[in-house]
């Protein structure tokens, strides 16, 4: 079939996808790269969450459709699409496109893709595979029976196999996949691993599940709603908050570990880690609470999240210094510091909610902004940007969490600042007098390198921004302190230096200064050598400020197979956690069972830090 077979503009929005659905299996079944190639738009995307790829890769226009397919469909199998639900209009920055869902299934296994046409040709597609055909997670009507009806001598309870199993964990037995870290992001892989039915322990320095939000400063909860942060299987109950306080959260982080059976070990540091390549596994010596043990997984996850590796700055006259200073992530809380004078250097999320905190508990605060910080409130935030797929409305046009997050993930992040941008200068617009009381302030306000909002910053940078909920009233209005636009010299010993001169007394410095790339943990764990192989995590490589390019079409080593063979990197917020999640466990669980696993597009190594 020719493009203007496919691309009847007269046609409906069911006729042209169904048309377009027909001649992409009959060009692969063929199989014929160039039709295949030829029903692409000349500039459109391809992301593909490890059906095609074994690996989160995102290919651009024609040539890269045609160098994925070439490079990957002799090993992918079979491929058949079947639309699923009638086939809709939508209108997007690139115009009106239609756009429709399909069931997928390859050779190895089913998932879904979400296809956008325009003029009868793909502009975007994602495809995804969600489960491995023979080895389906024991849902619906696959569920375990749990009872064992009849009688048995010998017969052991649940509870006794579920003790046994953790008493052998690590000792007797050992885990398949080695998680460090026991936040949202290992305790999402825990679950999906153990559905799968592959092995994994999870270990955490901590004492408890959950403290990694329970030990945070006091005022410290979620920023974004709660349709948005359900965990994998275990959504939250319909009358949990909007905004989930951090102690709240930890205590069902803890819940969450109990319920769904996870190998989790407490009070638990990974002191270093070795690979021996000829026989694949990972030697990793631990302390679990004073006793030293020995670990030898196949698969290594750091799931030590992007806010784990503290960057603190190195200002002469630290030593010095005759208060007490801690980064943002050592924070106690405001209680102990009514009456004093605290400086907090920084200007992000952390900084603002400390600052409110400490504002409230009668602490005379300033804030020093060295770079300017994108603001949006966060009602403004809520109405604008993730209620048109993660909300009450949503669930009620029938948008679930599953759907909504494949309608997130089939955006390619080369357009999704096109997306963005026209949204964050209706907020602006929207709340022009907030802004403009910030700015009178002497805050320095930014949009974005390219005016797309928080979620592009977050995502080529990992910082630089605050979702308002009430601090910046009291930076407009003087309460809390401000000085922008200058650097720190020194440290005295009384306080803090500016590069203008200015000294600010303190009794406490926060620094809320951010945090380093994860590969600094497999530095400090494996080796500098390993670190600098897998190079930076996180980032698209948009060649915007901290986000140097060359441009990557996907986050930097998160999710995937890196260069560092059997060491994966997994975290993000709670929705790249729940959803991402079960991609690399099916990758992980692919390796266990040792089925092929080509890898199209490995992350190259750019950048070290």
């Amino acid at each position: 079939m020719n493009e203007m077979t496919v691309g009847r503009p007269s046609a409906s929005p069911q006729a042209m996808a169904e048309a377009w659905v027909e001649a992409f299996n009959r060009a692969l079944a063929q199989p014929d790269i160039d039709a295949a190639t030829a029903l692409f738009a000349p500039v459109c995307f391809w992301r593909d969450l490890i059906a095609f790829t074994w690996n989160i890769k995102t290919v651009e226009n024609r040539e890269g459709v045609r160098d994925l397919l070439a490079a990957t469909l002799a090993a992918t199998g079979p491929v058949h699409l079947t639309l699923s639900g009638p086939a809709t209009e939508a209108e997007t920055p690139n115009g009106m496109v239609v756009e429709a869902w399909a069931e997928l299934e390859t050779g190895i296994g089913r998932g879904i893709a979400v296809l956008r046409l325009q003029d009868g040709l793909a502009w975007t597609l994602l495809t995804t595979i969600e489960e491995i055909k023979g080895h389906e997670e024991p849902r619906g009507r696959r569920r375990p029976m749990g009872a064992e009806h009849g009688i048995s001598r010998g017969r052991h309870s649940w509870a006794e196999r579920r003790e046994a199993e953790v008493e052998s964990i690590g000792r007797d037995t050992q885990p398949y996949v080695l998680i460090i870290g026991g936040g949202q992001g290992g305790i999402a892989l825990a679950a999906r691993l153990r559905q799968l039915g592959v092995s994994a322990l999870v270990i955490d320095r901590h004492e408890r599940p959950g403290d990694q939000w329970r030990r945070r400063y006091k005022s410290l909860c979620l920023h974004d709603p709660v349709w948005y942060d359900h965990l994998p299987y275990l959504d939250f109950p319909d009358n949990w908050p909007v905004f989930s306080p951090k102690d709240k959260i930890g205590d069902w982080l803890e819940m969450y570990t109990r319920v769904m059976e996870l190998n989790y070990w407490t009070k638990t540091t990974a002191k270093r880690a070795t690979f021996d390549p000829s026989s694949g596994t990972l030697t990793v010596t631990v302390d679990r609470d004073g006793e030293e043990v020995v670990l030898q997984p196949t698969q290594l996850v750091l799931a030590t999240g992007m806010s784990g590796k503290a960057s603190i700055p190195h200002y002469p006259g630290q030593e010095r210094f005759r208060g007490e200073q801690h980064h943002s992530s050592q924070h106690p809380g405001p209680d102990a510091y009514a009456g004093r004078r605290v400086v907090i250097i920084g200007s992000n999320n952390s900084a603002h909610d400390i600052a409110a905190a400490l504002w409230e508990a009668g602490a005379d605060v300033t804030m020093v902004q060295r770079s300017s910080t994108h603001v949006v409130r966060s009602e403004t935030l809520g109405a604008m940007t993730t209620s048109h797929l993660y909300s009450e409305d949503a669930l009620a046009r029938g948008i679930t969490t599953h759907k909504a997050d494949r309608i997130f993930a089939s955006i390619p992040y080369r357009a999704m600042a096109d997306f963005h941008r026209p949204v964050y200068a209706a907020i602006r617009e929207r709340d022009a007098d907030f802004y403009e009381r910030l700015e009178k302030a002497g805050f320095m306000l930014d949009f974005g390198a390219d005016e797309s909002g928080l979620f592009m910053k977050y995502l080529r940078r990992g910082s630089g921004y605050y979702i308002d909920v009430g601090a910046c009233d009291l930076v407009a209005d003087g309460a809390i302190h401000l000085r922008s636009g200058v650097d720190v010299s020194e440290i005295t010993e009384t306080g803090v230096r500016l590069a203008d001169g200015r000294e600010l007394a303190a009794d406490l410095i926060v620094y809320a200064t951010g945090y380093g790339s994860m590969n600094g943990w497999a530095a400090d764990l494996i080796s500098q050598e390993v670190a600098d192989r897998v190079g930076k995590v996180w980032g698209l490589g948009s060649d915007t400020p901290k986000d140097p390019g060359p441009w990557e079409g996907e986050l930097r080593n998160m999710w995937k197979p890196t260069q560092q063979p059997n060491l994966w990197f997994h975290g993000g917020n709670l929705h790249q956690s729940r959803h991402y999640s079960l991609y690399l466990a099916l990758q992980l669980k692919a390796r266990q069972l040792g089925l092929p696993t080509p890898v199209y597009g490995l992350q190259e190594t750019h950048h070290r830090q």
